[in-house]
């Protein structure tokens, strides 16, 4: 199986305090592209079962700031204020595979993270931003395949399943 990570930055054209600018990119851009896909391709390897017949799987990863991350949330959520991730589907996880899925990459949808509420929570919770952005990026992955949090016990479950997939990645190491 494998996993393409298309990663897209959005950030420097934008107006993020000058406060965070250096820090921020210093530290964001220290995910390298390669690094992304091999948290992606680990987490994939746990989640999906090896008898799928999904071989290649697309997704896209937008790393962006509160304006941009806030027009989408008012444009799709209706709320009309900066998050720290959205997640969008492009596949209906109802429908059965068919032969096609084995031959053609499927595409998952777009994870989109504002890396400046990410600064902003890495430094609330004391711990590195690359830290914040894969627990962001787990966050969005598992929306990509269908699971959501309208419960505290369904959040409780998605949140562990989060922290049992940043285990898998030795985030703290792949960053510094």
């Amino acid at each position: 199986m494998q996993v393409d990570v298309h990663i897209q930055w959005d950030l420097e054209d934008r107006a993020i305090p000058s406060s965070l600018v250096e820090n921020v990119l210093k530290q964001a851009h220290q995910i390298t592209a390669v690094t992304w896909q091999s948290w992606f391709q680990h987490w994939f390897e746990h989640l999906q079962p090896s008898i799928s017949p999904i071989q290649t799987y697309e997704l896209s990863l937008l790393l962006t700031d509160d304006a941009a991350i806030q027009n989408l949330n008012a444009t799709y959520r209706h709320l009309d204020r900066p998050t720290d991730v959205l997640a969008f589907a492009t596949l209906d996880l109802t429908e059965q595979p068919t032969d096609l899925w084995s031959e053609m990459p499927v595409e998952l949808g777009d994870i989109i993270i504002s890396v400046e509420t990410a600064a902003q929570q890495a430094q609330e919770q004391q711990h590195p931003l690359p830290q914040e952005l894969a627990w962001l990026a787990t966050h969005g992955l598992l929306h990509l395949l269908g699971w959501d949090h309208p419960t505290p016990e369904r959040l409780q479950d998605m949140l562990a399943q989060q922290q049992l997939l940043i285990n898998l990645t030795n985030v703290s190491a792949a960053t510094s």
